[in-house]
């Protein structure tokens, strides 16, 4: 079987990423590659999940981004593929290697893209809802209510703003994304969460290098 290192390091393997400049689990990809110095081993290549002729739904049975693709493996979720990227930077790096805190890391990443999940669920509510139809108030609440959760516990305990780890990574993402779609107005009621953000996106220049161009 194929060495994932060989695999990368191979110069005839091409490394693709499928997802757009808009999905935060596609800017948590860009973010840590660009952290652990891999970006440019990539090469990004749109998808739309919505089109049923897309190469994405062979790459990824679920028709989700981010798909990576390495040669012929493909690699997702984005959780996965962070996971594959510190693997093949040494390790260590955007997690610990073993232990509690590595499950205490994983887990609070879990808790962040549970925010985003949750978000993109409120926005898909409009996006697909059919014309006339009334507005789902309770899946609406019922999403609300993870992303204020999920934020309550980071605005006791945020991750260190200067530290750019599976955490801070999953988290920043979120709350980009909540900041552009604004299913909820998150920042008058986390002040402490929103100086985290922006002390995070200063000490690392990835946060606003992976932020969208387009609308």
């Amino acid at each position: 079987m194929t060495d994932l290192h060989d695999l990368w390091h191979d110069p005839g393997t091409r490394v693709v990423l499928r997802s757009t400049e808009t999905s935060p689990f596609g800017r948590k990809v860009r973010m840590a590659a660009e952290i652990l110095g891999l970006a440019g081993r990539i090469e990004r290549q749109a998808a739309d999940t919505l089109d049923t002729s897309d190469t994405l739904r062979a790459q990824n049975p679920l028709g989700k981004m981010p798909c990576l693709l390495i040669g012929e493996e493909a690699v997702f979720d984005s959780a996965v593929i962070l996971e594959l990227l510190d693997a093949v930077a040494g390790g260590g790096r955007l997690a610990p290697r073993a232990g509690l805190a590595r499950f205490r890391v994983l887990t609070r990443a879990r808790l962040a893209d549970g925010i985003a999940d949750a978000a993109l669920l409120m926005v898909y509510e409009g996006r697909f809802r059919q014309e006339g139809a009334p507005v789902g108030e309770r899946w609406l609440a019922h999403q609300r209510g993870k992303v204020e959760r999920g934020l309550s516990v980071f605005e006791t305990s945020p991750p260190p703003a200067d530290r750019a780890d599976l955490v801070s990574i999953t988290l920043s993402a979120a709350l980009g994304y909540l900041d552009w779609r604004e299913p909820v107005a998150w920042r008058p009621g986390h002040p402490r969460l929103a100086r985290w953000l922006d002390d995070f996106a200063a000490a690392t220049p990835a946060f606003e290098h992976t932020a969208r161009s387009v609308a």
